[in-house]
């Protein structure tokens, strides 16, 4: 064990910290409702982006990028495309602030704007988005949990721990023990303080991540460009670029990255690229999915505050986020044979990240990066809890149990639900295999189901709620039996057919209902002001008010959203080409970034409005 007692104190400083929050901000989350879900939404732009970035900035998602960075090199940068990343961009350009005109509490909730709050599918169509949300919560925390512990096992071996744990914990559950250990400690500040605790902390952490992503950068390109060192990597490694086959030879030099192509399914990397490019466009159109990332756009001050929040957390998350990927890739590419990364299964990749940064980084630096992820864990965890707490809280027991409920009671359920959903993630953490298989279901299978009903909902006046209920139904009852019928297919080559399913049932669906009540689109259509196919509704309402002002933004958003995605891609591979010293292709991004800054600024920011 390389922890020093300078790095114990920093880490124990910081739980102490986290604990401190919460209980100072109890009393301001308890005013009312909106106050502990949503900040009162009075919590500043820049400091929501802030926190939306740090909940992305997950212990797990960067145990798998770094796995993946140093299997693929360079061409890593598009993988996490499965999410997909570039939905932010869509997020940016025009859907958070359709999204925050909606003035909702919750995705649930933002259906009444849309489908009104009487008629066929109305009730069926809120309980499946509820259940989608607590479905998706439930996965995510599952794929908290399960990083977490594989990376505390490393920095704190069980034999050090095990005399002073009065009960027997058998090997394989080790790292269920750490992670229901820091577990309470966010759900502690999180369920206490609410979005104001959550997103106070989540600041603290960025401060902190930044400090050490930027060092851990800079420590690898020391042992990079010190005198007799050179990484071992096959032909192309450091290209983004990419044929129909990957063609990353890694036989020779570390066999088990080999394997872990072969198990991973991504050899045909052209294939697996408009695959992912295909279902992206599509759930990225969706609008987001009802995690902690739309409960961040619901906590704005307005729809144009939405748009700057959704657009900072690309900024301020990548640049930083990629120099830890890359430094620690870079450390361990020099060092491989000095890393333990031995798993039940062969060679874990996923050991990585947490072996690197226990062998190679200095007292004080490794206790600032182990602080920053476990905060990681802590703001990704405490964002997902506050998100199912709203969905539960909201749309099941206010909605159903008890609609005059007091504040104060609220608040009690809050906290009684926020209990409830912490031990019902951290039992499906005991089931799941390893982080790539929990996110594999989420992104490619659970949120496949999701997309085509969520797409129709913002573009196409007819949609109904009957047909929103059968398209979420039909996709999601698809999503759980598929990986059943399928065990050894990833998720992503069986979307097609997933959202194939999910069109049908929303087509039929919404045809075999009447269309949604006339006065309830055009309030939607007045107040959200999407485009798409909205003819109808649109001659309506001009008839009604000769003064109304259609949208008639499509071909500039989709032009900015082009433009966002290759910003986006800049972004990402800027700190790459920097530590490690590729002049030639940073001053190509840095100028190509540059020029895209230019022109966002008068074909977006200058164009914003509520």
């Amino acid at each position: 064990m390389h922890l020093q007692t300078i790095d114990v104190a920093i880490v124990i400083a910081y739980l102490i910290t986290m604990v401190v929050i919460g209980w100072v901000l109890r009393k301001k989350a308890r005013q009312n409702k909106e106050s502990y879900l949503l900040g009162g939404k009075s919590l500043p732009w820049y400091m929501l982006g802030l926190s939306d970035a740090s909940d992305m900035f997950d212990i797990s998602g960067t145990m798998w990028m770094v796995a993946l960075c140093f299997i693929y090199g360079m061409k890593s940068i598009w993988i996490p495309w499965l999410w997909p990343v570039f939905n932010q961009v869509f997020m940016m350009m025009f859907l958070s602030k359709w999204l925050r005109r909606s003035n909702a509490d919750t995705g649930a909730a933002w259906l009444k704007t849309r489908f009104g709050s009487v008629g066929s599918g109305i009730r069926g169509s809120h309980n499946v988005v509820v259940a989608f949300a607590l479905l998706s919560c439930f996965g995510f925390l599952a794929y908290g949990f399960i990083g977490l512990g594989k990376f505390i096992e490393i920095f704190v071996p069980w034999q050090y721990v095990k005399a002073y744990v009065p009960f027997d914990v058998a090997q394989q559950y080790v790292p269920h023990f750490y992670g229901i250990v820091f577990t309470l400690f966010a759900m502690f500040y999180s369920i206490l303080g609410g979005m104001h605790s959550i997103v106070l902390g989540d600041v603290i952490k960025y401060a902190i991540m930044t400090v050490a992503c930027l060092s851990i950068g800079v420590i690898a390109m020391i042992h990079l460009h010190k005198d007799g060192t050179q990484m071992s990597i096959p032909h192309g490694w450091t290209s983004p670029f990419f044929g129909w086959n990957l063609d990353l030879k890694w036989d020779d030099i570390v066999p088990a990255a080999s394997k872990k192509i072969a198990d991973d399914k991504f050899g045909l990397f052209g294939i697996f690229f408009m695959m992912m490019l295909f279902k992206g466009v599509f759930a990225s159109l969706a609008g987001p999915a009802p995690n902690y990332d739309m409960q961040k756009v619901l906590s704005t001050r307005s729809p144009k505050e939405a748009s700057k929040m959704t657009g900072f957390v690309s900024i301020i998350l990548l640049p930083i986020r990629y120099s830890m990927i890359i430094g620690l890739t870079v450390l361990a590419l020099l060092y491989y044979n000095q890393l333990d990364l031995a798993g039940t299964d062969g060679t874990d990749f996923e050991r990585i990240l947490p072996a690197t940064i226990n062998a190679f980084l200095p007292v004080g630096i490794m206790g600032l990066v182990l602080t920053g992820l476990l905060g990681a864990f802590m703001g990704t965890f405490s964002g997902t809890l506050n998100a199912a707490q709203a969905y539960i809280v909201n749309d099941i027991y206010i909605k159903y149990i008890d609609p005059d409920a007091k504040t104060k009671k609220i608040i009690t359920v809050n906290y009684i639900v926020g209990i409830v959903v912490v031990a019902i993630g951290v039992v499906l953490g005991f089931f799941a295999k390893d982080v790539n298989s929990v996110l594999q279901w989420i992104v490619g299978a659970l949120y496949g189901g999701y997309i085509a009903a969520n797409v129709f909902k913002w573009y196409w006046w007819r949609f109904n709620a009957s047909g929103f209920f059968w398209g979420m139904i039909s996709g999601i009852a698809a999503a759980l039996i598929f990986p059943r019928l399928f065990p050894d297919t990833l998720p992503l080559y069986y979307w097609p057919l997933l959202f194939l399913i999910s069109i049908i049932g929303s087509i039929a669906g919404t045809y075999a209902a009447p269309p949604t009540d006339e006065a309830v689109l055009k309030s939607f259509y007045k107040t959200v002001r999407p485009w798409g196919f909205w003819k109808p509704i649109h001659d309506k309402v001009v008839a009604e008010d000769p003064t109304f002002e259609p949208n008639k933004r499509f071909k500039l958003d989709m032009f900015n959203v082009v433009l966002g995605i290759i910003a986006q891609c800049c972004l990402t591979i800027l700190p790459m080409y920097v530590v490690l010293w590729l002049k030639l292709p940073l001053i190509i991004t840095a100028v190509v970034l540059g020029i895209i800054v230019l022109i966002l600024k008068r074909t977006w920011w200058d164009k914003l409005e509520n």
